[in-house]
């Protein structure tokens, strides 16, 4: 294989697919990235068996030909060279190594032949549709934080993303929950999806698809089955991922109705509030109390081993005088979500989970369990 290309193209593909590599493998090939000079370009893939990114970009191929080498070091020898700079990829058949030339600089790496590198076939995808790549984002950063990281409920991993019929109308949801937050967005359902399952993206797909649709084009192009997700940006990547294979549990069972006490809140004062306080909060604890009564909102945390603090805000509250604990991370995270202004609070009681929204009717809807305070 001889290829030439352009640095930055080959960087910004570079990054693209090395982020997929694992920088610990047992598996020697799965360390490296495949290169493939054709009609077409230069095609780079990398895979960790769950994930699989490929991107093809312009490049002068001389001779065609694949192999592979080690995809962060690799990345690391492009991101050093000099700006505007013309990088020659050549493959030698005796001693399997790649040099890369660039100016003055060159570069031997050791190579696995293309036949190791293994290919996460799609397999059969029936559903397919086109979703905007602004919905896509915000599906994916509305509900990512609450995603859970704990391995034993590994179908909590992920997004739950699946399609329900809402006052007449056609709504794709995201979902996502850890056990002591829920976030729930949703947008008007693309066309297509109605036939689609309910799938759960696992954790590090997520994070990838977000990397990638800032500069993915304005719309993705999505084909799924039960097992597996493709993604197709207008920019060339390909993203395919396993799905999880579990039952994501039934969400609307603890988004609660029946919260009646109302309090709104400008958000941003109360989200720098809620930091300031928490401030001389213990890591372990992370507790904020919420006193609420007519007009007022008294924020405290007392920590026995740095002390205490208190902050009073004006507010919009004509309940009943309540108490409530949370976790000042997770309100914080989720007031950095609302869009608007004002964040809403529905309130119950001091052991039951709050609902928030940034107002009435909101596409985008938390819940969050109280702590003991």
């Amino acid at each position: 294989m001889r290829v030439t290309v352009e640095r930055a193209a080959l960087l910004r593909s570079l990054g693209h697919v090395h982020r997929v590599v694992e920088r610990r493998n047992t598996i020697p090939i799965l360390s490296n990235v495949l290169l493939r000079g054709g009609a077409d370009g230069l095609e780079l893939r990398a895979t960790d068996l769950d994930i699989e990114v490929t991107e093809t970009i312009p490049a002068d191929v001389v001779d065609a030909g694949a192999t592979t080498v080690p995809a962060h070091v690799i990345y690391d020898i492009v991101r050093k060279l000099p700006d505007g700079a013309q990088v020659s990829l050549e493959t030698s058949g005796e001693t399997g190594q790649m040099t890369i030339r660039s100016g003055r600089s060159r570069f031997s790496l050791g190579a696995l032949p293309e036949g190791d590198f293994p290919d996460l076939a799609a397999g059969e995808l029936p559903t397919r549709f086109v979703i905007a790549a602004s919905d896509l984002k915000r599906l994916i950063e509305k509900t990512q934080f609450a995603i859970s990281t704990e391995e034993t409920r590994y179908y909590l991993n992920g997004i739950y993303l699946h399609t329900i019929e809402s006052e007449g109308a056609l709504r794709m949801r995201a979902v996502a929950t850890d056990g002591h937050r829920l976030a729930r967005v949703e947008i008007d359902a693309p066309e297509g999806s109605r036939e689609m399952p309910g799938i759960i993206v696992p954790r590090k797909a997520v994070a990838e698809i977000i990397k990638l649709v800032d500069d993915g084009g304005e719309s993705v192009e999505i084909d799924l089955s039960p097992a597996k997700i493709r993604f197709k940006f207008a920019s060339g990547v390909v993203l395919i991922s396993k799905l999880i294979d579990g039952t994501f549990p039934d969400y609307q069972r603890v988004i609660p109705s029946g919260n009646d006490k109302r309090l709104t809140v400008e958000r941003d004062v109360f989200a720098k509030a809620v930091d300031r306080v928490s401030t001389i909060s213990s890591e372990r604890g992370r507790a904020v109390k919420l006193a609420v009564q007519e007009g007022r909102l008294a924020l405290s945390v007392n920590n026995p081993d740095s002390g205490s603090a208190t902050e009073e805000l004006d507010v919009d509250y004509d309940a009943p005088a309540l108490d409530i604990g949370f976790n000042a991370r997770y309100l914080l995270d989720i007031t950095s979500q609302l869009e608007g202004d004002t964040a809403l609070f529905k309130l119950a009681d001091p052991g039951s989970p709050t609902l928030i929204q940034d107002r009435e009717g909101a596409a985008a809807l938390y819940v969050l369990m109280p702590m003991r305070v």
